[in-house]
């Protein structure tokens, strides 16, 4: 039986995390439909979801099983579509000390939303502020899963046209990016950002710019860090 203190952090976590997980059910079906449409069951939908977890390497892991890629240009992928995450993991190393066995699952479940609302809210007041971030990624995780799966269930009672449903993804980091250039004032990591990537795309085209632009994006933020800090 849950104390009254434990009941206000479920509900303080279900409230907070419901634009997110409803957004995760969505993008969720999405992928599954994609799954689905490429000759794949539900449980694959599960096991991608419960052990790779990132949106967009499962969106890009289609094509790549499909294709018949293999695990080294898999890997590589993975690689550059996820880096960011490793900054991600930096900025968390003090919020996330003293976690102790929920590290790891904290550290697997650092998706770009979960960032952001790890790093704009704190935790109820008198709750234990890693049962909030231990919360945060199980219920959102639980989300994505159960959305993919449903995506695998409804593609193989429904048959209809898949074209667009790859774009969700580019839907979501847009509608991400708006909504931190609303909440914040500095809006140079945006503009750098997005300015970095479309001048590679420009230079080197879609097929190669993915990996320059991650190098320069991260090196100019290194270098104007003081002044986004301030």
């Amino acid at each position: 039986m849950l104390n009254v203190m434990s009941k206000n952090l479920v509900k303080t976590v279900l409230i907070r995390t419901l634009p997110i997980t409803t957004g995760y059910i969505v993008l969720g079906m999405g992928f599954g439909i994609l799954l689905q449409d490429a000759g794949y069951s539900p449980i694959w939908a599960f096991l991608m979801s419960l052990f790779i977890y990132s949106g967009t390497m499962e969106y890009v892991g289609v094509d790549l099983l499909s294709s018949g890629a293999s695990l080294v240009a898999a890997a590589i992928m993975a690689l550059v579509v996820n880096c960011r995450y490793m900054f991600y993991g930096l900025s968390m190393i003090d919020k996330y000390k003293g976690t102790g066995w929920m590290k790891p699952i904290l550290a697997f479940g650092l998706t770009d939303e979960n960032y952001a609302l790890l790093t704009s809210s704190e935790p109820p007041a008198g709750s234990e502020p890693k049962m909030y971030y231990f919360l945060i990624s199980v219920i959102d995780q639980g989300a994505w899963i159960l959305g993919s799966v449903i995506g695998v269930l409804v593609s193989e009672a429904f048959a209809f046209n898949t074209a667009g449903v790859d774009f969700v993804m580019t839907a979501l980091f847009t509608t991400v990016m708006v909504s931190q250039w609303r909440e914040t004032k500095n809006h140079i990591p945006v503009l750098l950002g997005v300015g970095l990537s479309v001048l590679w795309l420009l230079i080197l085209g879609p097929e190669h710019f993915l990996i320059p632009a991650m190098i320069s994006i991260t090196a100019a933020l290194a270098l104007v860090r003081r002044w986004v800090d301030a």
